[in-house]
């Protein structure tokens, strides 16, 4: 006897997946995910379409736009005549990706040489007169 595979009503699936039914309903509307119906018309979804909803989160999580990733499933839909399509998409995506990881990392400098200052001015390390462009001259000096 042939085990059938279990049906998720919006609400339960939403809960699965992280996604409010709103955003699954968006998804739908945009082509991104295309949940099954009933015989009544009430829409369902499956554990295979939990797996869909993980990856694309996992590309949406990269900075993918939804036109990207509405391109990435029209061009997966086509087959391997897209691969060289979808390469690019993501080769585009992870420069942008590098990009923001960058300035990122600066601001977090930022922030780190500010907390610095003012742990270094809590603590009485930093005189009570010196400005922070000052603090920060003589700390680039001292490396």
């Amino acid at each position: 006897m042939k085990e059938t595979e279990k049906h998720y009503r919006i609400g339960d699936f939403a809960e699965m997946t992280g996604l409010t039914s709103p955003t699954l309903r968006y998804y739908e509307k945009e082509g991104l995910v295309k949940p099954h119906r009933s015989e009544n018309g009430l829409r369902y979804y499956t554990d295979s379409d939990v797996d869909w909803i993980k990856f694309l989160l996992h590309l949406k999580s990269t900075g993918m736009s939804i036109e990207q990733l509405k391109k990435y499933v029209e061009w997966r839909a086509e087959g391997d005549s897209t691969i060289g399509k979808r390469l690019d998409l993501l080769k585009k995506v992870r420069n942008d990706f590098l990009k923001k990881m960058d300035d990122l990392e600066h601001s977090m400098t930022i922030l780190n040489d500010k907390i610095d200052w003012y742990a270094g001015k809590d603590s009485g390390e930093i005189k009570d007169s010196e400005e922070f462009s000052t603090y920060l001259k003589n700390m680039n000096h001292a490396e």
